[in-house]
């Protein structure tokens, strides 16, 4: 039956190779069990159903991905998007999370149906290359921001804006050396490097009593208080257009990115120079990312992190259904999750966003008229604390300084589309 669904011999591959494959790629992108839920339970989610629910969706998504495209890739809520869920569209702009999860439906639906249709193609090649990139060196920055805010590592400052915190605080001291153990082991190629720096901090935290212990496992809490609670309804208010094209370029772009670098390592590129069931592995994301709001989620999207996974000899479907089913089995650790203190997850942030940020090595440096806009969006998501405004304020800039430099004919219909959105927005909204 295996052989039948995932073709392994085709691959060059076994059952043992495919599931060791799948605990690697596991154990490196766990830490998003941990994370998340924080993340959520900021914007009013219970933490418990926000725990089975992210191990939930997450799982059904890696078993989508393996069983319909037959790709060894893990899935699960994306970081950064949860990020703009909570602190943006909750936090700042006072949207319930209910509408808020209306929104990531929606943006899951318009990504689906970009998928089956030439939308994809056409949105992915409008969309100046620069601007592309700048979108996720720019979330990378924003969720950095939050996580030296949450480690305690920077606090408001009413003359600076911003200053360094008390570097004396026992749990400010905790979230560097999280990130520091978490940077050390990364540079070593040690599996899990994320999670074992977690889990160090949180152990050193019960140590000092600075936290207190809570069991290990137990029987899952209920998903019923975020079960099916999006309200779509509201999410069809006008002043959401912004925030529902945020989460759905934001998870393209990531996707895209993502699964086509994936796709050279795993070498799923055919004779012809196209990449096999790009489109199955599209449609199986894209999808993924509605059904995860209705378990509670932000946007589910394609983990760069398969790659290790990948790299310890992963090649088909069957190591992404490992991971899904290793999801499936965290839902009986919420003990351990919810034990887990913020500053213990900072380090990852901020680790996660040093990543993101290097993606900024592709800018085409030498046409100003592309790195502005650029730059714009990377510095003004962190400094606006909106994913959406840093997006709407590079579109803006650069149809203007094209404009003006006498490039009017290099905007493509994709930019003049979103940058009509963004000033509407901006103008009625």
């Amino acid at each position: 039956m295996l052989e039948k669904i995932f073709k392994l011999k085709n691959f060059n591959t076994d059952f043992k190779s495919e599931v060791l494959a799948g605990i690697t790629t596991f154990i490196t992108m766990a830490y998003i069990i941990f994370v998340n839920p924080q993340m959520m339970a900021a914007s009013g989610m219970d933490i418990g159903a926000s725990f089975v629910g992210t191990c939930i969706a997450a799982s059904i998504a890696c078993i989508a991905m393996g069983v319909y495209a037959n790709w060894p890739v893990g899935l699960a809520p994306g970081m950064g998007l949860n990020a703009f869920f909570t602190y943006t569209v909750v936090g700042e702009m006072g949207y319930s999370w209910e509408v808020a999860l209306g929104a990531v439906f929606l943006a899951g639906i318009l990504f689906f149906i970009m998928s089956v249709t030439p939308l994809r193609q056409w949105m992915l090649e409008s969309i100046p290359f620069n601007l592309r990139i700048a979108m996720g060196a720019g979330v990378g920055l924003f969720i950095g921001i939050i996580g030296l805010k949450s480690g305690g590592i920077i606090t408001s400052n009413e003359a600076t804006l911003l200053s360094m915190g008390d570097l004396t605080n026992p749990e400010t001291i905790l979230a560097m050396f999280s990130f520091l153990v978490i940077a050390v082991l990364s540079i070593r190629k040690i599996p899990g490097a994320i999670v074992i720096g977690i889990f160090l901090v949180t152990s050193i935290a019960l140590a000092l009593n600075l936290i207190k212990f809570n069991g290990i496992v137990s029987s899952p809490p209920s998903l019923m208080p975020v079960l099916l609670k999006l309200d779509i309804s509201q999410a069809f208010d006008l002043a959401m257009i912004s925030i529902i094209m945020s989460f759905l370029f934001v998870n393209l772009f990531d996707t895209a990115g993502t699964l086509v670098g994936v796709a050279n390592q795993a070498k799923l590129i055919n004779a012809n120079g196209d990449i096999d069931n790009l489109d199955r592995a599209l449609k199986a994301d894209s999808s993924s990312s509605a059904v995860g709001s209705l378990f509670g989620c932000s946007p589910v999207t394609s983990y760069v992190e398969s790659s290790a996974g990948i790299e310890a000899g992963g090649r088909t479907g069957l190591t992404a259904v490992t991971v899904g089913m290793l999801f499936l089995l965290a839902i009986f650790f919420a003990p351990l999750a919810s034990m887990i203190p913020t500053y213990a997850t900072s380090g990852a942030l901020i680790y996660v966003a040093i990543l993101m940020l290097s993606s900024m090595e592709k800018l085409n440096w030498s046409d100003l008229s592309d790195l502005l806009p650029a730059l714009v969006i990377v510095v003004m998501m962190p400094l606006t604390f909106s994913i959406a405004n840093g997006i709407a304020l590079g579109f803006l800039s650069y149809v203007i300084i094209k404009i003006f430099s006498g490039q009017l004919k290099a905007i493509s219909s994709g930019a003049w589309f979103l940058t009509i959105i963004f000033l509407s927005k901006f103008i009625f909204l």
